[in-house]
């Protein structure tokens, strides 16, 4: 998450702002949260946030193969 918010050039409390203008109770914290993967996204912030980031929300998922387990 954070990789989308620095090319926007956006802080974290301005994309906390935006959230909250769109109705959804997130918080600075939250979005550091996010970032460091210690927070549960709810699918109505994924499609905020994707809206804010301008990119479609399948780029959030792009990197994950990283995570698969090894199929040796």
């Amino acid at each position: 998450m954070r990789k989308f918010r620095m090319a926007m050039g956006l802080s974290q409390k301005t994309v906390a702002a935006k959230l909250q203008t769109q109705g959804l109770d997130i918080h600075e914290k939250i979005v550091s949260e996010m970032e460091l993967g210690k927070y549960s996204i709810r699918i109505s912030v994924l499609l905020a946030l994707a809206e804010i980031y301008r990119t479609p929300i399948e780029e959030f998922f792009a990197d994950l193969d990283q995570y698969a387990p090894d199929e040796r």
